[in-house]
């Protein structure tokens, strides 16, 4: 084109402009084009991404690299880029970017990958530098375009809501309006910290914007994957079972296909697959199924026989994977004033996310290509599989990605999307919207594993806690073995190792994955101590934090909410928990109280303190919280699910239980400590300081011990005649 008109002439001609960024920020490209298709194939050709379009009547989009399943990250990644751009965002719109990780990746998930996932609280921590440095970089250019069109130096322009101003003669043009004047440089201003905003002149970190998804969400018009209607759609559904590895033998093929609306059957390694023209027909023959199983690798295991197995794990002289090995655990055991060892156990749990797991995919009709359109929370592959599953190249592969009704870890597998692929590929070029209904989810799913953990504590005459070790037996890895470490707490020796055993069942990240488990073991153990040397709690960890000033904030901030040291009504107590997750430092209180005669725990209050780092929106950071503790509550005191004979006993809501709104606290109560740091993850803090807080409030109320997740009303019962 350049050979046709010059770059400013087409750029006066043209409809709008996309300034192309790159990694580290805006790269030395633009496009203009009132054709998006040819947008699109240059922006292909180019191998460069779009962070942000600008169009002439000033409007601003912005693209979001990360999933929006609730937890805001449209609006903050946004605001953190349109703050650094100087935006008038009553014009800025956001838009999902492409899949395409090489561009669009971070690097805090992976430090020798650019990776797209939203997982592990890591989304505003891992685009926070980037979206900045971009913003910045969209702003120069702006600026510099309008010193050469003035002819003025750049020092004496600024920006101020969407326009360049020349401070000297106060003269003022619009973002928009720059567009026939736009020059890019050769090479582009990296920026230093010094030289980003004055946080004392922020518009947009640090305070309440709308958030951009919710209109849409209110009126029903926001698409999930699950809404994607494609001309001559097919639908898909799968028999999986219930014992997870099992291969199927179909034994009544020709009477399935026989039935009205069924295409085809498509045979997988763990299950049958069905095509049939409409969601109910499909369903219809998924029940006629008549299929035999084979024995799998869960076969005879028994979830709630296990432990004693486990029990025996961690007993075993050598040791499993070492996580943390501080000081001498050992000499710090053989010199102690007193021991402590106490297991803790914790079951399976489910995700219960609310939007049933589901995706559309369009093969086409050479195999050689393929649409996805799917609410993930992305993965390490961008693609999400498709490309190595279909045998085709990345860049045949386009991923639409849409709103997600829940995720929690569950979405960040691939699983449904694969099955999804490979049942289209059978129909292609017709697409083909998979959906598993919920009891496919629950017997079928990927849960949070079943741990057993043994912990060891040595202490000094006066109580001063000398030694810390931790054993977990379990399976999975960092899903077991992520939170173990007690780097806050001043204890001179520390170890923690993982022990593994597999009972082939099918794990995936949960939300805070080990923190939960994990951080209640730790946390009931620091009460134990502090409760047989009678020391209250709070002051116990106190001392611990002393050498933790940011940590040690929290803890007093959650000590003044709640009024701690004051009295309170009979059958009530309060239990306190620290930990960290993600970065982010927080402190935990609830009062509960407990029915003696029927074992149920209810929680009357909540109260947590958070040090998050800079917060970019802090009524979502409390939002984030205040989920993540009912969160908390609902698995801690009613989400079980147990496994007998390798199969999943639960099916559905009726026997897999969740918090209702009868049962949820009177108030929880959030604070933000106010802090520079650089923003760290909050949507899975506050999800594992309930368990630690609520056991740790039945022993301070009934002096017995909580020691197996879930609590239900037979264990607190048998806790309280023990």
């Amino acid at each position: 084109m350049n050979k046709v008109v010059s770059r400013r002439e087409f750029l006066k001609t043209s409809g709008g402009v996309a300034l192309f960024i790159g990694i580290s920020g805006l790269l030395p490209q633009m496009i203009a084009c009132k054709n998006n298709k040819e947008v699109q194939k240059l922006l292909k050709k180019h191998q460069l991404t779009a962070w942000v379009k600008l169009a002439e009547d000033g409007q601003i989009t912005i693209y979001n690299p990360a999933a929006e399943m609730g937890q805001g990250s449209m609006t903050s990644l946004s605001a953190i880029f349109a703050e650094e751009m100087d935006a008038d965002w009553s014009k800025v719109s956001v838009e999902f970017s492409p899949q395409e990780s090489e561009i669009y990746g971070s690097d805090k998930w992976s430090p020798n990958n650019k990776v797209m996932l939203s997982a592990g609280s890591r989304v505003t921590y891992g685009y926070y530098s980037i979206m900045r440095q971009a913003g910045a970089q969209a702003r120069y250019i702006l600026m510099n375009s309008i010193a050469e069109h003035w002819q003025v130096p750049i020092k004496e322009l600024s920006t101020a809501n969407g326009e360049v101003i020349n401070r000297r003669d106060n003269k003022r043009i619009g973002y928009g309006e720059i567009i026939p004047y736009l020059y890019m440089p050769d090479k582009l201003p990296e920026f230093s910290e010094s030289e980003f905003k004055d946080p004392k002149n922020y518009r947009f970190i640090g305070l309440d914007l709308p958030r951009v998804d919710i209109p849409a969400k209110v009126k029903g018009t926001a698409q999930f994957a699950i809404d994607i209607q494609l001309p001559e759609m097919l639908y898909g559904v799968l028999e999986r079972g219930s014992l997870h590895g099992a291969r199927p033998n179909l034994n009544n093929e020709s009477e399935i296909l026989a039935l009205s609306g069924v295409l085809k059957l498509v045979p997988f390694d763990y299950a049958i697959g069905i095509i049939a023209e409409s969601l109910d027909q499909a369903l219809a023959a998924k029940k006629l199924l008549n299929i035999s199983w084979s024995e799998a690798p869960a076969s005879g295991f028994n979830s709630q026989d296990c432990y004693k197995k486990y029990e025996k794990i961690a007993s075993e002289k050598s040791a499993g994977k070492v996580i943390t090995n501080e000081g001498n655990i050992n000499s710090a055991i053989k010199s102690a004033g007193k021991t402590f060892s106490v297991d803790f156990k914790n079951d399976y749990v489910y995700h219960a996310q609310m939007e049933p797991l589901n995706a559309v995919v369009q093969v086409g009709t050479d195999g050689n290509s393929a649409e996805v359109w799917v609410g993930s929370q992305q993965g390490f592959d961008s693609k999400l599989g498709v490309p190595s599953y279909l045998g085709i190249p990345a860049e045949n592969v386009k991923i639409n990605l849409q709103y997600l009704g829940g995720g929690f870890g569950r979405r960040s597998m691939t699983d449904f999307v694969l099955e999804g692929t490979g049942l289209a590929r059978e129909v292609a070029p017709r697409p083909v919207k998979l959906i598993w209904t919920r009891e496919d989810d629950v017997s079928y799913g990927a849960y949070r594993p079943l741990t057993l953990q043994r912990l060891k504590a040595s202490t000094d005459a006066q109580g001063k806690i000398t030694g810390f070790s931790h054993c977990v037996v379990g399976d999975g890895g960092n899903l077991v073995a992520s939170g173990i470490q007690i780097d806050y707490y001043d204890i001179p020796n520390k170890y923690a190792e993982w022990r593994e055993v597999s009972e082939g069942i099918r794990l995936k990240h949960w939300r805070s994955v080990g923190h939960a488990p994990n951080k209640f073991a730790i946390e009931c153990m620091i009460d134990e101590i502090a409760t047989y040397f009678k020391k209250d709690p709070a002051d116990f960890r106190r001392i611990l934090l002393a050498k933790s000033p940011r940590a040690l904030a929290t803890l007093d901030k959650a000590i003044s909410m709640c009024d701690w040291y004051s009295t309170i009504a009979d059958n009530h107590a309060k239990g306190i928990a620290f930990l960290e997750r993600s970065g982010t430092l927080s402190t935990g209180i609830c009062e509960i109280s407990v029915d003696r005669k029927t074992g149920i725990i209810s929680v009357h209050r909540f109260w947590s303190a958070s040090d998050a780092g800079i917060v970019i929106q802090p009524d979502n950071v409390k939002a984030q919280m205040e989920g993540g503790i009912l969160m908390g509550i609902s698995s801690v005191l009613k989400e079980q699910l147990t496994i007998v004979n390798g199969r999943v006993q639960q099916s559905n809501f009726n026997n897999y239980e969740i918090l209702q709104m009868s049962d949820i606290p009177d108030s929880v109560e959030t604070a933000i400590i106010e802090s520079r740091e650089p923003p760290r993850g909050v949507g899975e803090s506050g999800t594992p300081l309930v368990a630690c807080a609520i056991a740790n409030a039945f022993l301070k109320l009934t002096g017995k011990h909580l020691r197996h997740l879930p609590f239900t009303p037979e264990r607190v019962l048998n806790a309280l005649n023990s």
